[in-house]
């Protein structure tokens, strides 16, 4: 049986140590009752319930943000203050990330097919495709962390198992040696990632539901985008202008969904677990109530997105008072860290993972053996 990579569910505040866990139906009880319990409760005290008005406040916002991110570039000219805008536009960009998510859960508007098509506008308008994304996060949602099954911890660059570690080769043996401390650097290329997989997917053969509409209107945002910036800007100014804007994009991306499910338990190919433990087990919230979930979208509240995934954002901070008092009368582990706590375990998380990708003589172990002998 292959051993999976992960650290010890973190309770609050609770860095806890950095070992090997496998999760199997050992290790998950079954508390297939605990969830429609849950469920119930939750139901019934309104939590999943439409707020329409939020996200019409939330999307005002962003337009007013947008619009002034606009303005300045056009009143700048000619200035390297344009990497000011530039970072402005990343957040702006993963704001409206944020937003597509949560239509693609079905959050905001009351229908799916509404959803649906809003969720395809926003993913196209930040140059992402809806289609690659929505089937991608389905299958992370139905099995969060299990091997063979979770899109996020398959090997890309960065390896999340030991086994990806031990198979990698060249420069990305290199890179996953040190892909901890490696991690955030490499984040800054997640933008121009983000944006080659979705054409990649586009383009590809085989059915793709709105493929000429999201390539429509991908193709329509990036001469939006670009055409004003090589007019009006010098050449290299331009390219500075749009690598700011891919790396902060890229950046406040990944540190937006890295401390979700990164360094939880990781589940095995084979073992049979229970949805809501399945759930709970390998996902992580971030303390910090308002301002994380304006900061994160509301994905700081990563076990109740799990859990009720059409939940809207704000009806999250109510059902984590439900969820954890479920979780600690049933002992189902509830992990709950800082922000910064976060990236640390994450870090310290992928760099142990790392070390399955050193040659034998510069392991630690093999170190140690040698000089005992």
């Amino acid at each position: 049986m292959p051993i999976m990579a992960s650290p010890t569910a973190v309770r609050e505040s609770t860095l806890g140590p950095i070992r090997q866990s496998y999760a199997t139906t050992d290790t998950f009880p079954p508390m297939a009752k605990t969830y429609t319990q849950l469920s119930q409760v939750v139901r019934e005290g309104g939590l999943l319930r439409r707020a329409f008005w939020f996200y019409a406040s939330t999307a005002a916002v962003i337009l007013v943000a947008l619009a002034g991110c606009v303005a300045a570039f056009l009143l700048l000219g000619d200035s390297w203050l344009q990497l000011i805008v530039a970072g402005g536009l990343g957040l702006v960009f993963t704001q409206i990330a944020f937003l597509s998510h949560e239509a693609a859960h079905r959050q905001i508007l009351s229908t799916g097919p509404a959803n649906d098509r809003l969720a395809r506008v926003l993913a196209g308008s930040i140059g992402m495709s809806y289609a690659w994304w929505d089937s991608k996060h389905s299958r992370h949602h139905a099995n969060p962390n299990r091997v063979g099954k979770d899109p996020d911890i398959a090997v890309d660059t960065i390896s999340f198992l030991d086994e990806d570690a031990a198979r990698s080769r060249g420069i990305v043996r290199l890179i996953t040696r040190k892909q901890g401390w490696l991690f955030f650097p490499l984040l800054t290329l997640e933008g121009i990632n983000l944006h080659v997989q979705s054409l990649k997917y586009l383009l590809t053969p085989g059915k793709v539901k709105g493929r000429w509409t999201e390539l429509g209107i991908i193709a329509a945002r990036f001469v939006i985008v670009l055409a004003p910036l090589f007019l009006l800007l010098p050449l290299g100014m331009a390219f500075a202008f749009l690598g700011v804007q891919l790396a902060v994009f890229g950046v406040y991306m990944g540190a937006s969904f890295a401390p979700n499910h990164k360094g939880m338990p990781v589940i095995a190919k084979d073992a049979r677990l229970d949805f809501f433990t399945k759930q709970v087990r390998t996902s992580r919230n971030i303390r910090g109530g308002w301002w994380a979930t304006a900061l994160m979208g509301g994905l700081n509240y990563q076990v109740e997105h799990h859990l009720f995934p059409s939940m809207a954002r704000p009806h999250l901070a109510k059902a984590r008072v439900i969820v954890r008092e479920y979780c600690q009368t049933h002992d189902v582990p509830y992990t709950e860290t800082s922000l910064l706590e976060s990236y640390g375990i994450v870090i310290a998380y992928l760099n142990r993972v790392g070390l399955a990708a050193r040659d034998p003589f510069d392991c630690p172990t093999a170190s140690q053996l040698r000089r005992l002998s």
